[in-house]
């Protein structure tokens, strides 16, 4: 079975109603970045924090994977698949991927404020317990925080998801404006003569050296397309 890698982000999740950050009326307009996505932030206003990925973890109750999210899935009956994407929400698993690489953390998980990638005090929320209350303790005494990799942290992922890359037979990129560093970077890792596949329905400025094969199409309608592509290509 061939190595398909996939980066994914915003647009992965758009189809099914999950806000974006950077489109216009994104969440980025109605929310300060530097008030909730920033340790700053968190230490100036927690209770802010707390709260907006509360709502967002509400929202992960009113959604579901899109058809897009399915396909994707479908892809591990023929392909090794692993996923790697910059959303923080759980569609890809809810969809059926098996091996997804969160690089930017989880919403439904929870950490401490000290030591907030020490998997001892990471924890999985269930549905009916998303809200996160100001009090609530990790095992360490210190607030719960989100498991959410803020703007100026580091991106504890970043070398495994640079490993599957390296190893990628076909790499693919779904609904991302590849602006976001170090994800953005994880082209530079495909291998000379990879095929390489970007859906998108917008035009998305990729400066690397790669052959980029262009589907300009939201991620359902690309991942049909796509997949008819390497059914026809590769399997």
């Amino acid at each position: 079975m061939k190595n398909l890698v996939v980066l994914t982000g915003a647009g992965m999740s758009a189809e099914s109603g999950i806000s974006t950050f950077r489109d216009a009326g994104g969440l980025w307009e109605r929310y300060p970045v530097e008030q909730v996505a920033t340790p700053e932030g968190y230490a100036a206003n927690p209770k802010l924090v707390i709260n907006f990925y509360n709502e967002r973890r509400k929202q992960l109750l009113s959604v579901q994977p899109n058809k897009g999210h399915l396909l994707l899935a479908e892809l591990e009956n023929q392909f090794k698949v692993t996923v790697i994407t910059q959303n923080v929400d759980n569609l890809h698993e809810r969809a059926g991927s098996r091996n997804v690489i969160h690089l930017h953390g989880e919403l439904t998980k929870v950490t401490s404020s000290l030591q907030p990638n020490n998997p001892k005090f990471i924890r999985e929320l269930r549905p009916e317990n998303y809200e996160v209350h100001w009090g609530d303790k990790a095992d360490d005494g210190s607030q719960l925080r989100p498991f959410i990799v803020w703007f100026g942290e580091p991106v504890p992922m970043i070398e495994k998801a640079i490993e599957y890359t390296e190893s990628a037979d076909i790499f693919v990129i779904i609904g991302t404006s590849l602006n976001v560093y170090p994800a953005a970077g994880l082209l530079n890792y495909v291998r000379p003569g990879v095929p390489v596949y970007l859906i998108d329905p917008k035009e998305v400025k990729v400066t690397s050296g790669h052959k980029i094969n262009v589907i300009r199409k939201g991620a359902s309608e690309g991942m049909e397309e796509l997949k008819n592509v390497l059914q026809k290509e590769f399997v």
